[in-house]
């Protein structure tokens, strides 16, 4: 380039003798810390050629949607008529692609490319091109002048591909729409692939996220005998949208220091020159290479695993680079500058001097000679830079996991049901009574199957899994680790205090398919909303890509639920996951709310059984009531909603008065006290116990494929009684499920989390929001007693009383809990009545 910037750090420690300061330029010569020539002459500009091939259809997707190889004079004609996409990143990404090319083919290895900067589809699609793989999975893209116009009209077009690296496109496991999660990634998807290395470029403003910042430390869980490697390419070309990226103004000693901080070794490359660009990026990458490969084979060999300082490539490149420098009469910068980030040129349509500028750039990328000699296809000595069949990135089955998953070796979940004799007597705990099977499952499947949580699995009762996997640790151990740590190199726990790690983890695990599960504090789950949001996209679009096999679930279990959470406080309590879970494509999302330990076992066997959904498991870690047996629990959860015919008063053939609906193991257990309590003062009310396991269940069968039909919810509700639903979460979400139900807008009346807590007891919790027994029972007096709005006048002037003992109770146990700090005892440890007269008792009994 004819200008080179002075971007030199001019920092100096005081009273420090004055060091000329490293260059942070990205102009000039390589300047590398590997130092070395592996590339012959015909070598270097073989590479530079597949450079400029890359390049030039990196622009063409952008621009072109005819003239794709710009056989006549560029018209405005020729372009599309809204130009959308991103090359700045393009060339730094497609440099790292190509060399690491060679040692695949050098080395045979097996790897795979992840693309981390915003909008780098270009630069990846462009490699699925040249190396056929595009062409095979789309065969319209033919590798010919017809194929290739198709294939860059489709680019950010109707009816086309986006311009992150979709499931569309073929090699990619991570699309990148949203910035922060292609380090996590790579690591899930080598768990347990002791031969994958993910190369994964790392954009310098993908870098300056949350997610990313926590995920470099994914080094501390990662054991070179069992597990493959990262090799994570920073990539700093200098400027975000429209701001300089903090990474690339810092000191080169800085930077230098902040990677060996996170316990790697840094290894830089740095300049614009390509012919000199080229030897230290093919150097550098190979010493990587045979780093990585010492380090495996010393832990392998050994039998020892350690954690070496592992390899990281800093690539310093000009943003849009090979671009112009300047334009609008040499008074604008464009490479090397902000300006490169999405659509260099935006106004060729209606500017001759950009459209000429533009024709000329891309022409300088040869496509005449490149292209169109062999009709649109690359010559056979570029070809033959590119690996074959699967070792080529663009198509190597570990990005298309589905193809290598293996189901999971499951016990029969029936061998752990909880004894329940009488419904709603006994006391047990459901999470702690599940760890039992999820330990088997870890057991019986020691290299397909981790759990991941971040420092929770102890706290959520699963610490049975202990039995047979320990949490990997890679760092320092202390002599008291061995009292309780359960830490191992080899453990199959993943555990670290950052959900955003811990899920991008298990996505990446899923994406190259195995299997996981990640148990998490209900009310911190929001941390990692829109991760979840971009893999329920993701699942969404690979049900249109038909070359794309599913993969299994992601399963979510949220526990320390909000309604146990008295003691910690008003933070900690907030159930409105489910809400975002709810908003997406009911095609991949499940909500399910087990009411107890043997439901539990039932949906969360569905759940790791099931494949190319999110799974949501809502379930309480404390001693709980239990109500159904094994035999009913499997019943009542295939059915996913249902009658309780032990806890309603309605004799056979009649119709009910009220229906009391639950939904969620504490909002159930309140909603049959609340039962209790209106039957000890009506003995002859019928009353209906309808209780609900899975959400959807709620919704039309026309908007999601688990509703009920209209006649299915009349049978349950029916149309024209009160309706009293105790629920988990937030109100607002039952009642836009149920929109449009026959007589819902009517009759039904929700109960939820209404935003208000503290430290209260859980009586008093759910006092505050109404979800208590005295406040469904009062609630039900008020529905049976008026003939308005939502009542029927059953009870008109019988209720008055009861009303008042029951408000009066209410106080007295409120009164309770804030002089004794405790609820008292026949609230904690009430039970469902199995004595009582009456209709009702001679049928129970």
């Amino acid at each position: 380039m004819s200008e080179q910037p002075d971007m030199s750090s001019q920092q100096q420690q005081p009273d420090q003798p004055a060091q000329q300061p490293k260059s942070i330029s990205p102009y000039g010569p390589a300047r590398s810390t590997i130092k070395g020539s592996p590339l012959t002459k015909e070598e270097v500009e073989k590479y530079n050629d597949f450079f400029k091939a890359s390049l030039y259809l990196s622009l063409g997707m952008i621009y072109l949607r005819s003239n794709p190889l710009l056989t006549a004079p560029l018209e405005k004609s020729h372009f599309k008529a809204r130009l959308l996409g991103h090359f700045g990143s393009a060339p730094g990404q497609i440099f790292t692609y190509m060399h690491f090319n060679r040692l695949i083919k050098k080395y045979d290895l097996d790897a795979i490319f992840i693309s981390g900067p915003g909008h780098g589809a270009p630069a990846v699609l462009s490699q699925a091109y040249l190396e056929g793989t595009y062409s095979e999975v789309y065969p319209e893209c033919s590798e010919d002048e017809v194929g290739l116009q198709k294939f860059f009209k489709q680019f950010s077009f109707p009816g086309g591909i986006g311009s992150h690296a979709t499931p569309e496109t073929p090699g990619s496991l991570h699309e990148g729409g949203e910035l922060g999660y292609s380090i996590s990634h790579a690591f899930g998807a080598v768990f347990d692939n002791p031969e994958l290395i993910a190369v994964t470029m790392v954009g310098d403003g993908e870098a300056e996220t949350g997610p990313l910042a926590t995920s470099w430390h994914s080094t501390k869980f990662l054991n070179p005998i069992t597990d493959g490697a990262v090799l994570p390419v920073l990539h700093l070309n200098g400027y975000k949208i429209n701001n300089p990226t903090i990474l690339a103004r810092i000191s080169h000693e800085e930077l230098e220091s902040l990677f060996r901080g996170y316990g790697y070794q840094p290894y830089f490359v740095e300049g614009d020159e390509v012919e000199s660009m080229h030897q230290a990026m093919a150097a550098t990458l190979e010493h990587c290479v045979l780093e990585i490969r010492k380090f495996q084979q010393q832990a392998r060999s050994t039998g020892k695993a350690f954690r070496p300082m592992w390899p990281v490539v800093i690539l310093r490149s000009p943003k849009g680079w090979t671009g112009p420098r300047r334009i609008n009469g040499n008074t604008n910068y464009l490479e090397g500058y902000w300006r490169s980030h999405q659509v260099p040129l935006t106004d060729v349509h209606d500017n001759p001097e950009h459209r000429a500028l533009l024709e000329s750039w891309m022409k300088s990328y040869e496509p005449e000679r490149l292209f169109t000699a062999n009709g649109g296809k690359i010559s056979g000595e570029l070809r033959e830079l590119c690996p074959t069949g699967n070792r080529r990135m663009s198509a190597n089955p570990v990005a298309n996991g589905g193809i290598l998953q293996k189901p999971l070796r499951m016990p029969d979940f029936r061998e752990y049901g909880l004894k329940v004799d009488h419904p709603a007597v006994t006391l047990e705990g459901s999470m702690a009574n599940m760890a039992r099977f999820l330990r088997d499952i870890m057991a019986l499947n020691p290299t397909n199957f981790r759990l991941f949580g971040p420092d929770e699995t102890e706290s959520n009762k699963l610490g049975n899994v202990y039995e047979v996997a320990k949490k990997v640790w890679m760092g320092e151990y202390f002599e008291e680790d061995a009292n309780g740590g359960n830490l191992a190199t080899e453990g199959r726990v993943m555990e670290m205090l950052s959900e955003h790690t811990c899920e991008g983890w298990l996505e990446g695990y899923l994406l190259s398919g195995r299997h996981g599960l990640l148990n998490s504090y209900e009310p911190f789950i929001h941390v990692i909303d829109s991760m979840v949001n971009q893999h329920c996209k993701w699942l969404e679009k690979c049900l249109e890509v038909t070359w794309r096999h599913p993969i299994p679930s992601l399963n979510i279990l949220l526990t320390a639920v909000v309604w146990r959470q008295d003691h910690n406080g008003f933070t900690h309590q907030d159930p409105g996951f489910l809400d975002v879970v709810a908003n997406k494509s009911p095609e991949v999302v499940r909500i399910y709310l087990p009411p107890d330990g043997n439901c539990l076992l039932s949906v969360t066997d569905h759940c790791l059984r099931s494949s190319n959904y999110v799974n949501v498991i809502v379930a309480d870690k404390q001693p709980h009531l239990q109500f159904l047996s094994m035999p009913d629990a499997v019943i009542h959860c295939t059915k996913g909603i249902g009658i309780w015919p032990a806890f309603s008063s309605v004799p056979a053939g009649s119709e009910p008065d009220l229906v009391m609906a639950s939904c969620g193991d504490i909002s159930t257990q309140e909603s049959l006290a609340a039962i209790s309590l209106l039957l000890d003062h009506f003995p002859t009310l019928k009353i209906r116990c309808v209780n609900v396991v899975d959400l959807f269940k709620l919704i039309s069968h026309e908007e999601h494929p688990h509703g009920l039909t209209n006649a299915e919810w009349s049978a349950l509700f029916t149309d024209d009684k009160p309706v009293i639903f105790n629920f988990h979460s937030y109100p607002f979400l039952v009642y836009r499920l149920t929109h449009g139900r026959p007589g819902a807008g009517e009759n039904l009346t929700v109960r939820g989390y209404r935003e208000k807590g503290n430290i209260d007891t859980p009586l008093e919790l759910a006092i505050r929001n109404g979800t208590d027994r005295f406040s469904l029972a009062m609630e039900a007096i008020d529905r049976l007693s008026s003939d308005g709005e939502k009542g029927r006048g059953i009870l008109k002037g019988k209720g008055g009383m009861a009303r008042e003992e029951l408000r009066n109770e209410q106080l007295r146990c409120s009164g309770s809990a804030l002089e004794w700090g405790v609820d008292p005892g026949e609230i904690g440890g009430w039970t469902w009545p199995r004595e009582r007269g009456g209709l009702w008792c001679e049928r129970r009994h």
